[in-house]
C-alpha cells in the first residue's frame, strides 16, 4: 500500500467513558503511515477508513502502550533530582544508556522518591472517536523525513 498522510480528529476516553485528550479544539492531527506516529492499533483502523468518515475505536492495551511493567518503578535519592520541591505527579526527563524517558513521580519516602516510567496509558484498553478530515498520497519529502507536512503536521521553516 502506498504511504499516505491521513488527517484526522479524535476524542481519547478510558473505559468508564473519562476524556483523556482530544483534538476537538485544536488542529487535527496528521501523521504519515508506516513511521510509527501513532499507536499501532490506532493506526491498522485509520488505514481502512475514507475522508469523512466517523468511527468509534476500541484498542486494548496490548496494541496501545502495552501492559503495565512494576519492573519499571523504581526508587531514586532525592539528591539526585535538580530541584529540591519534588510533589507527586511531577514528570521529569531521565537518560539511561543514551535514551531518553520520562517518568513520573508517584511517592515521596523520606530521603528518596519513587518513579515510575511506564506510560500513563500503559496497561489501559483506549476508547477513541474518530473523524477523518483528510487523506492523501504522502510526498516523496514526507516519505524522506519520515512524518507529515503541512496543516497540521510538521512545519520546515
Amino acid at each position: 500500500m502506498p504511504r499516505q498522510v491521513i488527517t484526522f480528529h479524535y476524542t481519547l476516553k478510558d473505559k468508564p467513558g473519562k476524556i483523556l485528550d482530544s483534538s476537538g479544539d485544536k488542529e487535527p492531527i496528521s501523521f504519515l503511515t508506516g513511521s510509527g506516529q501513532i499507536i499501532a492499533g490506532l493506526e491498522a483502523v485509520l488505514i481502512n477508513l475514507k475522508k469523512d468518515d466517523m468511527k468509534e475505536v476500541f484498542i486494548p492495551y496490548q496494541e496501545a502502550y502495552g501492559p503495565y511493567d512494576q519492573q519499571l518503578i523504581y526508587q531514586v535519592s532525592k539528591d539526585k533530582f535538580p530541584i529540591q520541591e519534588i510533589t507527586i505527579g511531577d514528570i521529569f526527563q531521565i537518560q539511561k544508556d543514551d535514551i531518553h524517558q520520562m517518568v513520573t513521580v508517584i511517592d515521596i519516602l523520606d530521603s528518596d522518591v519513587m518513579l515510575d516510567a511506564n506510560h500513563p496509558l500503559a496497561g489501559k484498553d483506549l476508547y477513541f472517536s474518530i473523524k477523518i478530515v483528510e487523506i492523501r498520497a504522502a510526498t516523496p519529502e514526507e516519505i524522506a523525513h519520515g512524518h507529515a507536512h503541512g496543516e497540521g503536521g510538521h512545519h520546515h521553516h
